[in-house]
Protein backbone atom coordinates (compact mmCIF):
# COMPACT_ATOMS: atom_id res chain seq x y z
CA UNK A 1 0.00 0.00 0.00
CA UNK A 2 3.13 2.42 0.55
CA UNK A 3 5.04 2.03 -2.25
CA UNK A 4 1.44 2.33 -4.31
CA UNK A 5 0.47 5.37 -2.44
CA UNK A 6 4.03 6.64 -3.07
CA UNK A 7 3.67 6.31 -7.19
CA UNK A 8 0.55 8.07 -6.92
CA UNK A 9 1.84 10.74 -4.70
CA UNK A 10 4.65 10.84 -7.84
CA UNK A 11 2.07 11.24 -10.42
CA UNK A 12 1.64 14.89 -9.12
CA UNK A 13 -2.77 14.59 -8.19
CA UNK A 14 -1.59 16.88 -5.35
CA UNK A 15 -2.39 16.63 -1.23
CA UNK A 16 -5.93 16.85 -2.05
CA UNK A 17 -6.49 14.41 -5.13
CA UNK A 18 -3.83 12.44 -3.15
CA UNK A 19 -6.08 12.33 -0.20
CA UNK A 20 -9.45 11.62 -2.14
CA UNK A 21 -7.60 8.67 -4.20
CA UNK A 22 -6.60 6.84 -0.44
CA UNK A 23 -10.01 7.98 0.68
CA UNK A 24 -11.65 6.07 -2.30
CA UNK A 25 -9.64 2.97 -2.02
CA UNK A 26 -10.11 2.32 1.63
CA UNK A 27 -14.35 2.58 1.06
CA UNK A 28 -13.98 0.87 -1.95
CA UNK A 29 -11.71 -2.04 0.25
CA UNK A 30 -14.54 -1.79 3.09
CA UNK A 31 -17.63 -1.68 1.08
CA UNK A 32 -16.26 -5.05 -1.13
CA UNK A 33 -15.38 -6.66 2.06
CA UNK A 34 -18.78 -6.50 3.67
CA UNK A 35 -20.65 -7.26 0.42
CA UNK A 36 -18.46 -10.50 1.04
CA UNK A 37 -19.05 -11.22 4.18
CA UNK A 38 -22.70 -10.33 4.36
CA UNK A 39 -23.27 -12.24 1.47
CA UNK A 40 -22.33 -15.92 3.20
CA UNK A 41 -25.00 -16.56 5.82
CA UNK A 42 -24.11 -17.80 9.20
CA UNK A 43 -24.85 -21.35 9.89
CA UNK A 44 -26.32 -22.52 13.15
CA UNK A 45 -26.07 -25.69 15.34
CA UNK A 46 -28.27 -27.31 17.40
CA UNK A 47 -28.51 -30.59 19.40
CA UNK A 48 -30.65 -33.56 18.14
CA UNK A 49 -31.50 -36.56 20.72
CA UNK A 50 -33.34 -39.57 19.44
CA UNK A 51 -34.46 -40.98 22.60
CA UNK A 52 -34.90 -44.48 24.00
CA UNK A 53 -38.11 -45.14 22.87
CA UNK A 54 -37.39 -43.64 18.91
CA UNK A 55 -33.62 -45.52 19.27
CA UNK A 56 -35.50 -49.27 19.96
CA UNK A 57 -38.72 -48.41 17.78
CA UNK A 58 -36.03 -48.59 14.71
CA UNK A 59 -37.31 -45.08 13.62
CA UNK A 60 -33.31 -43.63 13.89
CA UNK A 61 -33.30 -44.31 10.00
CA UNK A 62 -36.52 -42.04 9.14
CA UNK A 63 -35.82 -38.98 11.38
CA UNK A 64 -31.94 -38.76 9.87
CA UNK A 65 -33.18 -38.89 6.60
CA UNK A 66 -36.12 -36.26 7.48
CA UNK A 67 -33.14 -34.03 8.61
CA UNK A 68 -30.89 -34.63 5.49
CA UNK A 69 -34.19 -33.88 3.39
CA UNK A 70 -34.58 -30.75 5.93
CA UNK A 71 -31.47 -29.09 4.89
CA UNK A 72 -29.20 -29.93 8.17
CA UNK A 73 -26.17 -31.44 7.91
CA UNK A 74 -25.31 -34.16 10.68
CA UNK A 75 -22.28 -33.00 12.02
CA UNK A 76 -21.38 -34.93 14.45
CA UNK A 77 -22.97 -38.26 16.08
CA UNK A 78 -22.51 -40.94 18.35
CA UNK A 79 -24.95 -43.19 20.54
CA UNK A 80 -24.67 -43.49 23.92
CA UNK A 81 -26.41 -45.02 27.03
CA UNK A 82 -27.24 -42.41 29.58
CA UNK A 83 -27.03 -43.59 33.68
CA UNK A 84 -29.14 -42.07 35.76
CA UNK A 85 -26.18 -39.38 37.14
CA UNK A 86 -26.10 -37.84 33.59
CA UNK A 87 -29.81 -37.83 32.73
CA UNK A 88 -30.59 -35.86 36.00
CA UNK A 89 -27.49 -33.51 35.40
CA UNK A 90 -29.11 -33.13 31.38
CA UNK A 91 -32.32 -32.49 32.75
CA UNK A 92 -31.16 -30.91 36.41
CA UNK A 93 -33.91 -27.89 35.31
CA UNK A 94 -37.08 -30.28 36.37
CA UNK A 95 -35.67 -31.92 39.22
CA UNK A 96 -38.28 -30.15 41.21
CA UNK A 97 -40.88 -31.42 38.83
CA UNK A 98 -43.56 -34.52 39.73
CA UNK A 99 -42.47 -36.02 36.03
CA UNK A 100 -39.00 -36.12 36.93
CA UNK A 101 -38.12 -39.76 38.53
CA UNK A 102 -40.59 -40.79 35.12
CA UNK A 103 -38.37 -39.10 32.92
CA UNK A 104 -35.04 -40.47 34.59
CA UNK A 105 -36.13 -43.52 34.53
CA UNK A 106 -37.50 -43.03 30.48
CA UNK A 107 -34.33 -41.85 29.20
CA UNK A 108 -32.36 -44.41 31.12
CA UNK A 109 -34.27 -47.52 29.83
CA UNK A 110 -32.09 -47.77 26.31
CA UNK A 111 -29.75 -45.90 24.22
CA UNK A 112 -29.90 -42.50 22.60
CA UNK A 113 -28.66 -41.19 19.23
CA UNK A 114 -26.69 -37.63 19.55
CA UNK A 115 -26.40 -35.62 17.13
CA UNK A 116 -25.23 -32.07 16.27
CA UNK A 117 -26.94 -30.56 13.29
CA UNK A 118 -26.05 -27.45 11.46
CA UNK A 119 -27.87 -25.07 9.18
CA UNK A 120 -29.14 -21.49 8.87
CA UNK A 121 -31.73 -21.62 11.91
CA UNK A 122 -31.45 -24.87 12.98
CA UNK A 123 -32.50 -24.15 15.91
CA UNK A 124 -36.06 -23.03 15.13
CA UNK A 125 -35.80 -25.60 12.01
CA UNK A 126 -35.27 -28.15 14.05
CA UNK A 127 -37.49 -27.70 17.04
CA UNK A 128 -40.46 -27.07 13.94
CA UNK A 129 -39.61 -30.86 12.18
CA UNK A 130 -39.85 -32.40 15.70
CA UNK A 131 -43.30 -30.73 16.96
CA UNK A 132 -45.05 -30.01 19.43
CA UNK A 133 -43.78 -31.64 23.38
CA UNK A 134 -46.61 -33.59 23.41
CA UNK A 135 -46.53 -36.14 20.92
CA UNK A 136 -50.85 -36.64 20.91
CA UNK A 137 -51.06 -33.31 20.00
CA UNK A 138 -48.51 -33.27 17.52
CA UNK A 139 -50.48 -36.11 16.01
CA UNK A 140 -53.16 -33.23 15.14
CA UNK A 141 -52.22 -30.32 14.97
CA UNK A 142 -48.76 -31.33 13.05
CA UNK A 143 -49.11 -34.84 11.22
CA UNK A 144 -45.84 -34.44 9.26
CA UNK A 145 -43.64 -33.90 12.49
CA UNK A 146 -41.44 -36.52 13.85
CA UNK A 147 -42.99 -37.04 17.53
CA UNK A 148 -46.77 -37.32 15.01
CA UNK A 149 -44.59 -40.33 13.57
CA UNK A 150 -42.88 -41.59 16.46
CA UNK A 151 -43.76 -40.62 19.71
CA UNK A 152 -46.76 -41.56 22.44
CA UNK A 153 -47.04 -38.74 24.87
CA UNK A 154 -45.51 -35.73 26.12
CA UNK A 155 -42.64 -37.77 28.13
CA UNK A 156 -42.44 -40.45 25.58
CA UNK A 157 -41.81 -37.94 22.50
CA UNK A 158 -39.16 -39.95 20.75
CA UNK A 159 -36.43 -36.73 20.51
CA UNK A 160 -35.52 -33.78 22.05
CA UNK A 161 -34.30 -30.66 20.37
CA UNK A 162 -32.45 -27.26 21.85
CA UNK A 163 -34.69 -24.49 22.76
CA UNK A 164 -32.39 -21.36 22.36
CA UNK A 165 -28.76 -20.97 21.26
CA UNK A 166 -27.34 -20.83 24.93
CA UNK A 167 -28.82 -24.56 25.65
CA UNK A 168 -27.26 -25.32 22.23
CA UNK A 169 -23.82 -24.87 23.07
CA UNK A 170 -24.61 -26.46 26.83
CA UNK A 171 -26.17 -29.49 25.22
CA UNK A 172 -23.73 -29.54 22.56
CA UNK A 173 -20.81 -29.60 25.03
CA UNK A 174 -22.25 -31.92 27.63
CA UNK A 175 -22.05 -34.53 25.04
CA UNK A 176 -19.03 -33.40 23.02
CA UNK A 177 -16.70 -32.22 25.08
CA UNK A 178 -14.59 -30.44 22.63
CA UNK A 179 -17.64 -28.13 21.90
CA UNK A 180 -17.69 -26.43 24.82
CA UNK A 181 -17.81 -23.12 25.57
CA UNK A 182 -16.38 -20.61 28.35
CA UNK A 183 -19.42 -18.92 28.30
CA UNK A 184 -21.62 -19.84 31.96
CA UNK A 185 -24.81 -20.80 29.89
CA UNK A 186 -28.22 -21.18 31.41
CA UNK A 187 -30.37 -24.27 31.43
CA UNK A 188 -33.08 -24.94 28.75
CA UNK A 189 -36.79 -25.27 29.75
CA UNK A 190 -38.26 -27.71 27.46
CA UNK A 191 -37.52 -31.83 27.35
Amino acid sequence: MQLQCSVIREMSLGVGGFRFLCLFVLLCVSFFSRTSSEGSVEKEKTLALIKPDGVSGNYTDGIKRMILESGFRILRETIVQLDEDKAANFYAEHSSRTFFSSLIKYMTSGPVLVMVLEKENAIADWRGLIGPTDARKAKITHPHSVRAMCGLDSEKNCVHGSDSALSAQREMSFFFKEMSSDEVVPTHDEL
